[in-house]
């Protein structure tokens, strides 16, 4: 067979030559903009030519602080098509995480949406390795900032080459870009991805029994451009030409709601507390949602209550997957297999809460302290994967050694597998809680509790105990106009769940603290509720 590199280069070539006319609607703070793929394709050609001016050589860290717009999309596919790498940071992690993860990718040029040059202003004097900052606003923007030397993007794209060729020495096993977990504890965790790695996890979100995305969709990611490359849906929606629909800046649900009923979304892909607040707009108002084939969810377990909403509801097919920052991230994903579609509602229900079946050229196993799990749906153990999009290692960082062994990635998640090879995960190896030398599932209370009609979002964390050694206290969070006692709540889940497994305390909330991407920040709970644990 012929030995042609897996580059990305490909990929927003394809979209130029036969997609020109698609359309990528791109929300910014100026408006909405709307670009074909010939448009797109000129100007990242234009913007990589500027950035070769401007000194950046192959390997050199290029890092993004921006929403999801048509710039980030550029940069996307300017900065690893001229040999550099794409490093997509979190623009809501701390001073602290921030000023390391550029430090230690070593970047070169950071790209700035406007309304978060504040942040970077306030480090530059920490963040020595960065030479230049150009600032990704409207043409006609006016900015000013302190940074130095500062760059206008629309210049540099006005004034760059559209006619540059992309470098042709790319190997398929180069970097092209980098994301770092957003640590809860300790320091962010970087992950290169290289070239190969996100064309074929490209390729398999396009498959029919995974995400199935396809040139006639209008896919809106709604997970950050900064959250695992959000998704990989900026790779493969342009490579297959597929419309792509960019919310921008502080997106509400009433705004998702309406960029879906006007631009017909298709897809639309975000963490739960996305679906959560869309499904509480879609309650209290009139929206056309007819055209979304489904919403794709992960980053963490969905409610089945969410879930059964959505569909029962609003007839919205709703598709659980599961990731990780270390791969890339698609690595599961629930879809019933057909002899499955003719179950009772509650049993296809109870498949779709699961995180699904490993996607087409992964490998998976459940193990643990006896070796690997039957699979009966029950036994629990760690979730193991590999494949050629998964990561074998850290960024220069000592905790490879304990995530990555023999050939597999140690994801750190407790799951059960059944015998139809469907993955339901327990809980995060850390957010167990072990009472009495018993196992407790925070994700299996924090879904019964969300099944509550009056709640509008629940987590359960661990706290000490003198004779338990933790036990789990719910924070509750009530829908508006809601009410509801600590006995109500109780007793909706006495039914559902032994007597040792219930919340020992119920604490009701305005709001849960949530991590840079949108999951439950269960150590800052568990610091604020240590005092209320009930000890008897």
């Amino acid at each position: 067979m012929m030995d042609i590199p897996l580059t990305l280069t490909a990929l927003i070539e394809r979209a130029e030559k036969y997609f020109s006319k698609k359309e990528v609607i791109s929300r910014t703070h100026g408006g909405l903009h709307r670009l074909n793929y010939g448009k797109i394709g000129r100007r990242t050609r234009a913007l990589a030519s500027a950035l070769e001016k401007l000194g950046v050589k192959k390997g050199d860290r290029v890092g993004t602080f921006a929403w999801n717009h048509h710039r980030h999309l550029e940069a996307y596919f300017a900065i690893p098509c001229m040999g550099a790498v794409l490093h997509t940071i979190n623009i809501r992690l701390s001073v602290e995480h921030l000023i390391y993860i550029i430090n230690h990718a070593e970047n070169k040029i950071l790209l700035i949406d406007p309304d978060l040059l504040p942040i970077i202003e306030k480090i530059r004097e920490q963040i020595p390795t960065v030479q230049a900052f150009i600032v990704m606003a409207d043409e006609n923007a006016s900015i000013e900032s302190s940074l130095e030397p500062l760059y206008s993007y629309e210049k540099l794209v006005g004034d760059g080459d559209e006619s540059y060729e992309f470098t042709s020495d790319i190997e398929e096993n180069d970097p092209a870009g980098m994301c770092f977990t957003s640590a809860t504890t300790g320091k962010p965790k970087g992950v290169v991805y290289s070239h190969r790695g996100i064309v074929l996890h490209s390729m398999a979100l396009s498959m029919a029994d995974t995400a199935g995305i396809s040139e006639s969709d209008i896919a809106m990611p709604v997970v950050p451009m900064f959250h695992v490359n959000a998704w990989g849906l900026p790779f493969v929606a342009t490579w297959l030409g597929t419309t792509q629909v960019l919310p921008g800046p502080m997106v509400t649900p009433k705004l998702l709601a309406e960029l879906i009923e006007t631009h017909k979304i298709t897809i639309a892909a975000g963490v739960p507390t996305i679906w959560i607040g869309l499904l509480h707009e879609l309650e209290n108002g009139e929206y056309d949602t007819s055209s979304l084939r489904y919403v794709l969810c992960g980053g963490a377990a969905a409610p089945k209550s969410v879930i059964h909403a959505f569909e029962s509801k609003f007839g919205i097919p709703f598709i659980h997957a599961y990731g990780m920052t270390e791969t890339t991230p698609l690595a599961t994903l629930s879809r019933l297999k057909s002899y499955q579609r003719d179950l009772p509602e509650e049993e296809k229900l109870a498949i779709k809460a699961k995180q699904g079946i490993v996607a087409p050229g992964l490998e998976i196993k459940v193990i643990n302290e006896n070796g690997e799990v039957k699979p009966d749906g029950k036994e629990m153990g760690e979730l193991l994967i590999r494949g050629p999009w998964i990561a074998n290692e850290y960024y220069k960082d000592e905790r490879t050694e304990d995530a990555f062994q023999d050939g597999w990635l140690h994801t750190g998640d407790v799951v059960t597998i059944d015998e139809e090879g469907f993955i339901h995960i327990i809980d995060r190896t850390k957010d167990l809680i072990k009472s009495g030398g018993e196992w407790i599932s925070s994700v299996e209370l924090e879904n019964a509790l969300m099944a509550h009609e009056a709640v509008f979002e629940a987590a359960v964390v661990s706290v000490p105990h003198p004779k338990w050694q933790e036990r789990p206290v719910a924070c509750v969070v009530l829908k508006e106009g809601k009410s509801l006692t600590k006995e109500e709540i109780i007793a909706f889940l006495k039914p559902q769940f032994v007597s040792w497994w219930l919340p020992d305390d119920v604490i009701f909330l305005k709001e849960i603290p949530k991590t840079s991407v949108g999951k439950f920040l269960k150590r800052q709970l568990q610091e604020q509720l240590k005092e209320h644990l009930t000890t008897q």
